[in-house]
């Protein structure tokens, strides 16, 4: 008698499921696409952002000296070779890019589990009378040198790609009208929820780390560094993925025990 409205109220929880876990998953992609080339979609979403515009002049005024050749003229130079800093770095889970404009710039290699080092990729670029000179100023002041970072980073990415595997299975899995099919589904539906959760955790934690370089003055002056470090659109793309893969795991877990196919 009411088996009908037990299969209804399945059915509804897991399209409800679906629609959330489908979202999860297409953030994920967003997120996993960050930077790894310049092109218009994947230039637009970073973990993390690096702006050094002002560095260059903090130094002249510090110094009392011009300074030349810090940064690059030309963008398309490869990254981590002393050809001159960019103005602005983004980095994402595979490679990391430096900008002269809005537009033109040029990405790093692309790595598999790519670790977050801002301090590294601004030294790598600077030539060597520069690199000494920041190295000086910034040692030993903040955790924006830590290597802390990149271990965060490098196992936060292990956890991003098998969050975003057990989203994607669960998504597919929950497709079959079956009560251990939604079963299934809403255990790989957990499962994604804590590695992606795990895994947001810890580039958040490395990336407030390294906004300590954003309150550093040069030496005695009052005069702000000009390195600013701030957090990307593709983390605030992961955070949402964790909050639609914890929405779905209600309708996932309802359907199990509601759903009489």
């Amino acid at each position: 008698m009411y088996k009908p409205t037990f299969k209804l109220r399945g059915e509804i929880c897991i399209g409800v499921a679906s629609i959330f876990s489908f979202t999860a998953v297409m953030l994920l992609i967003f997120v996993h696409v960050a930077q790894i080339s310049t092109s218009s979609v994947p230039r637009g979403i970073a973990m993390a952002k690096m702006n050094v515009s002002q560095y260059g002049q903090t130094l002249a005024k510090g110094l009392g000296d011009p300074i030349t050749n810090l940064y690059a003229t030309n963008a398309s130079a490869p990254l981590g070779e002393e050809d001159g800093i960019r103005n602005v770095y983004k980095f994402g889970l595979y490679s990391y890019c430096g900008y002269l404009n809005n537009t033109a710039g040029r990405c790093s290699n692309t790595t598999i589990a790519n670790k977050y080092q801002p301090f590294n990729a601004l030294i790598a670029d600077m030539a060597l009378n520069y690199s000494a000179l920041t190295i000086f100023i910034i040692n030993g002041t903040s955790s924006f040198e830590s290597q802390s970072m990149a271990t965060h980073t490098h196992s936060a990415y292990y956890l991003i790609l098998l969050g975003t595997i057990f989203a994607f299975l669960a998504l597919v899995i929950g497709v079959v009208k079956h009560t251990f099919a939604f079963l299934a589904s809403a255990c790989l539906a957990v499962l994604a929820t804590t590695f992606v959760l795990a895994g947001a955790a810890l580039w958040t934690a490395a990336i407030n780390s390294s906004e300590s370089v954003n309150g550093l003055i040069l030496n005695t002056t009052n005069i702000p560094l000009g390195i600013e470090v701030s957090s990307g659109s593709g983390l605030s793309l992961l955070w949402a993925a964790v909050g639609c893969l914890f929405a779905s795991l209600i309708p996932y877990l309802i359907s199990c025990c509601t759903f009489r196919g």
